[in-house]
């Protein structure tokens, strides 16, 4: 919860400082020293990429989270009455492990990117909207109308709602920060590697295909949260989920067609991608309704931390994590 109201309050860190503009970085550097032989070698080389990657931002998080409990263990005790006695450790855990796992998910960047396209339609000046849409969406928005950038605009904030907030937040649960780095590495392999041409169809096989394995369960579910959230908004739950059911394959992705389909039911709207899709039965958006699909998708990841994410991270994904760094811990006592 401290995490998401961190993401609420301060954002995304500088994308020059963030841990995956870093994580990026390693990728290119491997892509660049990575040579491409066998269909079968090239797959291993992105399989042990993915690998690599993670362990690096596993053992970099759990030691900082390790070294902040252990160490700090006993400093400043406090009797917090029923709920027991704690420490200045335990305190900083929770504040440095909530700052970390926000850097692997994002539920309000969408409207901190999608006011100024906003503001820029209401004024008329389709262009400069245009401009800023593309840094959110890989498809060419030059020249394209208000209709198509609003609709940009509820087509990524919905189909994000699924990769930026119920994937890593439904793996933190279950694993810890494991779970969170687990996911957000497959994710950001897939979108960098995970192109079905020479260069990639072989290396960014693994981390493309594992990606649709960690987002099938959490697209589906997330249209239930979308339903819910919709109530909010004057939208309609019955129309989200049956658009969803019926619609969902009308996207080349086997996940991002779910949540989609199930924010345009929802909203009463059309979702349109020239020349590839139309889904949903209403008009294109207004600028109104990008107001209304990031506060739906909003308040749906609200209701997913609060209902999924949490009590499976207390139940399971806290215990996990903490052995993993007691892991680690046992690890430095062994060699340092």
């Amino acid at each position: 919860m401290l995490a998401f109201v961190i993401d609420a309050v301060i954002g995304d860190v500088p994308n020059s400082i963030h841990p995956l503009r870093w994580m990026g970085n390693i990728l290119n550097g491997l892509d660049k020293r990575i040579t491409r032989n066998s269909r079968r070698s090239t797959i291993i080389k992105g399989f042990l990429s993915y690998a690599l990657v993670l362990f690096i931002f596993v053992f970099i998080t759990f030691t900082i989270l390790m070294l902040v409990r252990t160490q700090l263990a006993g400093v400043y005790e406090m009797n917090l009455g029923i709920l027991g006695t704690t420490n200045l450790g335990e305190i900083l855990w929770i504040i440095i492990c909530a700052f970390i796992f926000k850097l692997t998910f994002a539920v309000f960047s969408f409207r901190r990117h999608c006011k100024p396209i906003q503001r820029d339609l209401e004024r008329g000046d389709t262009e400069a909207a245009a401009a800023k849409t593309q840094m959110i969406v890989s498809r060419k928005t030059k020249g394209m109308d208000a209709e198509h950038i609003t609709s940009s605009c509820t087509e990524t904030i919905s189909e994000n709602y699924a990769d930026s907030v119920c994937s890593p937040t439904f793996y933190f649960g279950l694993f810890g920060m494991f779970g969170a780095w687990m996911f957000r590495c497959s994710n950001l392999m897939d979108a960098m590697w995970g192109y079905l041409n020479d260069k990639y169809r072989d290396l960014g096989y693994f981390p493309a295909k594992f990606d649709d394995l960690l987002g099938y369960m959490t697209a589906r579910i997330s249209i239930v949260f979308i339903a819910l959230a919709s109530l909010f908004v004057g939208g309609s739950p019955r129309k989200a989920l049956s658009c969803a059911k019926a619609e969902h394959r009308k996207t080349p992705s086997p996940n991002s067609g779910w949540p989609m389909t199930a924010a345009a039911g929802a909203l009463g709207i059309s979702m349109e991608k020239a020349g590839e899709y139309v889904m949903g039965n209403g008009g294109l958006p207004s600028v109104k309704d990008v107001s209304r699909c990031y506060v739906m998708v909003e308040i749906a990841a609200l209701l997913f931390i609060v209902l999924v994410s949490l009590p499976l991270y207390a139940l399971i994904g806290v215990h996990i994590q903490i052995y993993m760094e007691n892991a680690i811990l046992a690890l430095f006592e062994v060699f340092v």
